[in-house]
């Protein structure tokens, strides 16, 4: 008896998406400490090398060496902050990679990792005083 694992529909990719979305809205630090963290992370970098394209490489690099931070116990806001900003950018760079509904969702997560290493990186503004700084720094 041999064991095949059955490919993801899109509905499951849909929903990992949306999942994964929610999961960066939310508290990381306090996700940290749980599995589904660790475990949402495992997913997408499996769906990531079951779709077998090199232009997905440095996610999935920085994905793993996401989770190895996370699961190390200590977390470093800069460390996580660079990942998570670079996860975002290439994110959404793949999203042509994506097809039908599935496109948005791709591109929703890359906006979520982007927001999430924005609030990483200065956790304490609020949205209002992240759009006044960058407006001074222009």
């Amino acid at each position: 008896m041999s064991f095949h694992k059955q490919p993801k529909d899109d509905t499951q990719h849909q929903n990992h998406l949306d999942g994964t979305a929610k999961i960066l809205g939310s508290d990381l630090q306090e996700e940290a400490t749980r599995s589904g963290l660790d475990n949402t992370l495992q997913r997408w970098i499996e769906d990531l090398k079951d779709v077998n394209n090199p232009e997905l490489h440095q996610i999935v690099v920085d994905l793993q060496e996401l989770k190895a931070h996370f699961g190390s116990g200590t977390l470093d806001g800069k460390v996580i902050g660079r990942l998570l900003g670079r996860l975002g950018e290439n994110t959404i760079k793949a999203a042509v990679f994506a097809e039908g509904n599935t496109k948005p969702r791709v591109e929703n997560l890359g906006e979520a990792l982007l927001k999430a290493a924005k609030w990483v990186q200065s956790p304490n503004t609020t949205p209002e005083e992240d759009l006044a700084n960058s407006n001074t720094n222009s």
